[in-house]
């Protein structure tokens, strides 16, 4: 499973228009889900989400995560991250979990994402979405479990 989170003053998506997804300074996680990836990681990308050290401290310091400073997490499904690009002019999708699991695998992270305390607000899985995002720094990481 493989996350590219951006450090954001604001993000959020719409489909068809209508906004469905907004949050203020936090967290924009575009989540990839490959076909080997099962619950056990989804815990453990969605832990490091929440407790990786991005933010700055009083002293400027990049000391601080989303559970230290409540933050908000937008959460985009993101099919495309899981692609080989090692070869070739065309990235190849031979690695990225099926629509079935992908979908699973989403909505668990999702769900055990919003767990009491934490601001989450997600996009809309496999939808056509356009996000429009303000990046703090620019912060940008990928993470993986």
């Amino acid at each position: 499973m493989k996350g590219l989170i951006q450090r954001v003053n604001h993000a959020s998506v719409r489909v068809n228009g209508e906004e469905i997804g907004s949050i203020q300074k936090g967290i924009l996680l575009l989540l990839g889900v490959d076909k080997e990836d099962d619950q056990a990681k989804a815990d453990k990308l969605l832990h490091k989400v929440m407790n990786y050290r991005i933010f700055p401290d009083a002293d400027g310091r990049m000391n601080l995560s989303l559970a230290d400073t409540g933050y908000e997490l937008l959460v985009v499904s993101q099919f495309t991250l899981v692609a080989d690009t090692r070869k070739g002019m065309r990235p190849g999708f031979s690695r990225g979990a099926t629509p079935e699991l992908g979908e699973a695998l989403y909505d668990y992270f999702v769900a055990k994402a919003k767990e009491p305390g934490n601001r989450i607000q997600t996009g809309e899985f496999g939808a056509d979405m356009k996000i429009t995002l303000e990046n703090d720094g620019p912060v940008t990481f990928m993470l993986e479990s």
